[in-house]
């Protein structure tokens, strides 16, 4: 079931209606409604991996209780290891398993040894790696005295299993999420039409930004043997704002969702491409991660106190790790690197939190030095999104090497040009909408309420057409295979 199907659109108002005028006086069925609701909407994907889901949530909830419970330090980090070997030689195995076995495989013929790998034929359960890393949360910060084990098991698994996160994110915290499980849930109108606005906002990216663009990524990507170099370039910067459109247009629509049931999602980006430079990029892209490898992984390595080099160090852990996670593919390593490359200036020079505000707070345009900032970071980050859209290294190497070729300067080839004019038209217009409303949580959460009400209106009536006018064909969200 997609955010952006008819099924959804039948779907979401039928739970709100029944959550707020059956069961609003309930807390325990407010969440026992959600719990239901979110395993359904799994469901819908493939039931048969309801199992590994409701196994992962059980062997998680009952690690924190064991944990809490222990009678000594020793049995606590057996409990511990136990949840994180599982839920990572799960993941391993159902994400990574063939990845390994190709991998060495490759290695020892090259050295002369042949091998036959036995691979396994299986389809990634989706969301995997979000509610694998939910859980992973939980039972560290149990494990670390951060948080008390939950003892209500529909509370946990509604927490791991929230259906507006449960696919793509954000990756959740216990710390977050739980208590506002735990207390029940007022209706607030406005909390409510602001979630709706934020729906509204994130269609609008998926269905008019992020689908336009890959109709044109996907076409130069795929034949970019037989593409200029003009082609190239914009095939990577389609891909650039198909991949933004898609991603935080799927988490707005999961923020916007939540708000409508009376829960707060953390929220996942921040105008990610008014950036200037990767540090601050990375404090605004996929906040969710971002902050989730910080944590468990960046400072439980010694994070910034071990000196300079103790930071370069984790740092390229932590970025290739990143890329990693993302898929089973080396094009996800060196794009992980690549990043780890692009933020080393600012960690060695110690300008890493230089832009901790949003550029040009409080003024309507950057200075000649923000901008350049913007631009430069903003390239590189569309270089680096070529090996993430490659199909392996081979196909990036082709690809770039394609890009600095003398056709540069000629007119890109691909078909339908004037689509995408009108395509590269609706991105300047997104980009306006996203600079104006870049100080708010989203792009359009302020724009417009202080104009008249007819106004304002046609300007949500406006948005509405244009994702109707400009939908094709319902497209899945890049996040889903991760």
């Amino acid at each position: 079931m997609l955010f952006n199907s008819i099924e959804f659109l039948i779907f979401l108002p039928i739970i709100f209606v029944i959550y707020w005028s059956l069961v609003n006086k309930s807390l325990k069925f407010q969440n026992g409604l959600l719990f239901i609701a979110s395993y359904f909407f799994y469901a819908c994907w493939d039931w048969r991996f309801l199992f590994l889901l409701l196994f992962s949530t059980l062997l998680d909830y009952f690690t924190g209780l064991k944990m809490q419970n222990a009678g000594n330090l020793k049995i606590k980090r057996i409990w511990f290891w136990l949840s994180i070997i599982i839920n990572l030689g799960f993941l391993g195995v159902f994400k990574y398993y063939n990845f390994f076995a190709e991998s060495f495989t490759g290695l020892f013929t090259q050295i002369g040894w042949k091998s036959s790998p036995i691979l396994i034929h299986v389809i990634l359960p989706l969301g995997i790696s979000f509610y694998t890393f939910h859980g992973l949360s939980y039972v560290i910060d149990v494990y670390k005295g951060k948080i008390k084990a939950e003892k209500n098991f529909v509370d946990y698994a509604l927490f791991v299993s929230f259906f507006p996160l449960l696919v793509a994110g954000p990756i959740e915290r216990a710390t977050h999420l739980l208590p506002q499980i735990k207390h029940k849930r007022v209706f607030n109108y406005d909390k409510a039409v602001d979630g709706l606005r934020q729906i509204l906002w994130g269609l609008f990216k998926k269905i008019v930004i992020a689908d336009n663009c890959a109709e044109f990524a996907n076409q130069i990507f795929n034949n970019s043997a037989d593409m200029n170099s003009s082609s190239l370039v914009l095939g990577a910067i389609f891909f650039t704002f198909q991949i933004y459109g898609d991603f935080s247009g799927y988490s707005d629509i999961a923020l916007g969702t939540a708000r409508l049931f009376g829960i707060d999602l953390l929220r996942n980006f921040a105008f990610p491409y008014f950036s200037r430079d990767f540090a601050e990029f990375w404090r605004r892209w996929h906040i969710s991660l971002s902050s989730w490898f910080k944590d468990y992984l960046y400072i439980p390595l010694g994070g910034s106190k071990g000196g300079k080099w103790m930071r370069i160090r984790n740092t390229f852990i932590i970025f290739i790790v990143s890329g990693f996670w993302h898929g089973a593919n080396w094009t996800f390593v060196v794009w992980g690197l690549l990043n780890a490359i692009f933020i080393m200036p600012s960690i060695i020079m110690g300008t890493h939190r230089n832009n901790m505000e949003i550029v040009s707070k409080g003024r309507q345009w950057p200075t000649l030095h923000e901008f350049l900032q913007i631009i430069i970071t903003f390239g590189l980050t569309v270089f680096a999104w070529i090996f993430f859209r490659a199909e392996n290294i081979t196909h990036a190497y082709h690809y770039i090497s394609g890009i600095f070729s003398e056709s540069l300067l000629e007119l890109p080839t691909f078909e339908e040009k004037k689509k995408a004019i009108v395509t590269l038209v609706l991105i300047v217009i997104f980009m306006m909408i996203e600079w104006k409303g870049r100080e708010n949580q989203y792009a359009i959460e302020k724009l417009g309420l202080h104009w008249k009400k007819p106004i304002r209106y046609a300007m949500y009536y406006a948005i509405i057409i244009a994702i109707f006018w400009f939908g094709g064909n319902v497209q899945q969200f890049i996040y889903f295979q991760f």
